[in-house]
């Protein structure tokens, strides 16, 4: 969804994913694809544009419903300096190297089962509940990284650095990334990166990360996590939402048993017993 949003965004000069909220995760089917649309509105006093992403299946007819899935703003960016290439080391002193060679082994059990081409974590260092992290494409996906203003799949290896930093916890539910704040992308066809990232609360955090020479790639101000049960991604599968449809029995008039006695106390008409009798 940043991508998607990122790029229709630069498409109409508004390079600034402000604010993004994801409503319901896209759940792709086991066969077939889905029809993605992402739809930007006209500018507002200050420029800033609405941007919305539906899905619906592939096969879906024409007067078929979307589902929503995103909406956020978009923004142009404001001028800032050049930044270039930091070079030199990039981890502060003290940094501590984390052991992530089992690290999807270990979150599987979380709920987060990631494919070859999403396990892009190759090395982490803490620094107190600060992360720094390196993340690759794997070589299957290289070809594809120029097409993207950021690789989804390296984005996504970014994000696996939260478990590191004391933000997810094994509590029996998946952490979905839910609103996204100040998202900068600077850098276009990224195929590594070294990540920076620290958590603000117990379900946010603020991101950084630049290409292995130092050019920036990416800054987020703040991503806020929604813990998900696997029983709701499983009816988001099914429904396409994360909402569920409940009918409640609502007793009908004449049906409900007399149960209190009404008194009117203090100051009152003199017909306000009478009124509270007939109703």
């Amino acid at each position: 969804f940043v991508e998607l949003v990122a790029r229709a965004g630069r498409d109409v000069g508004c390079a600034v994913v402000e604010e993004l909220t994801v409503q319901a995760p896209l759940v792709l089917p086991s066969r077939g694809g889905v029809q993605i649309q992402v739809h930007v509105a006209d500018g507002d006093s200050d420029g800033r544009r609405t941007v919305r992403v539906h899905s619906r299946a592939e096969d879906a007819a024409a007067g078929d419903p979307w589902t929503s899935h995103a909406v956020g703003t978009v923004a142009a960016a404001p001028p800032t300096g050049a930044t270039g290439a930091t070079g030199g080391s990039w981890l502060p002193a003290g940094a501590v190297a984390v052991d992530v060679s089992d690290l999807y082994e270990r979150v599987a059990g979380w709920g987060y089962r990631y494919g070859p081409v999403f396990q892009g974590l190759r090395a982490a260092w803490r620094v107190d509940r600060d992360v720094y992290a390196e993340v690759a494409l794997p070589e299957a996906a290289l070809p594809e990284a120029a097409g993207f203003v950021v690789h989804p799949a390296l984005l996504d290896a970014a994000l696996h650095t939260i478990g590191l930093g004391g933000v997810l916890t094994d509590d029996g539910q998946a952490r979905l990334p839910f609103a996204w704040n100040g998202v900068r992308l600077h850098t276009d066809g990224a195929r590594a990166l070294r990540v920076h990232l620290r958590p603000l609360t117990d379900e946010t955090v603020t991101l950084s990360a630049t290409d292995p020479d130092g050019n920036p790639v990416l800054t987020v101000d703040s991503l806020l996590l929604r813990p998900i049960s696997i029983d709701e991604l499983h009816h988001a599968e099914v429904t396409g939402s994360l909402f569920r449809e409940t009918w409640v029995d609502v007793p009908t008039p004449g049906t409900v048993p007399l149960a209190h006695r009404w008194a009117v106390l203090g100051p009152a008409p003199a017909d306000a017993a009478e009124a509270m009798r007939a109703a």
